[in-house]
């Protein structure tokens, strides 16, 4: 559970406001792209679990905070991976760096939990479970 799995981005224009310094709100995007591609990494996609199991990983609490600004054109890496997981929970923890210097830019957290499609908490499936902790398909 304690294994980081880290996604590289380059900063885009659209991203930055007119100094070249990346907005605050693009951190929770890129944590979503973190949380996002660690999911693939371990064998499944957010859409796996919505279309087959009715499972749907809703945001209920963000958290980030900011150290360093990124700018235009920087590499930064988004590290991502599991805090805790509970029956009905899962909670991730992310750290953004900046390739060039290895400077710690924000870190953050996110506490999702498990609905179905019609926004009645549920528990997370084993096979999920299992996956986000490196027990299977990875």
């Amino acid at each position: 559970m304690n294994e980081w799995h880290d996604t590289k981005i380059r900063v885009r224009y659209a991203e930055t406001d007119q100094m070249g310094v990346v907005h605050h709100s693009n951190y929770l995007v890129w944590f979503e792209l973190g949380r996002s591609d660690f999911c693939r990494a371990r064998g499944f996609s957010y859409k796996d679990m919505e279309e087959k199991d009715d499972a749907l990983m809703v945001v209920a609490e963000a958290y980030c905070r900011y150290k360093s600004p990124a700018f235009y054109e920087d590499i930064v890496t988004i590290r991502t991976k599991i805090a805790e997981i509970r029956s009905r929970s899962v909670q991730f923890v992310y750290e953004v760096f900046r390739e060039s210097d290895n400077l710690l830019l924000a870190e953050g957290e996110t506490l999702h939990l498990v609905t179905d499609k019609n926004k009645k908490v549920r528990s997370l499936p084993a096979q999920y479970k299992a996956m986000l902790l490196g027990e299977s398909g990875s």
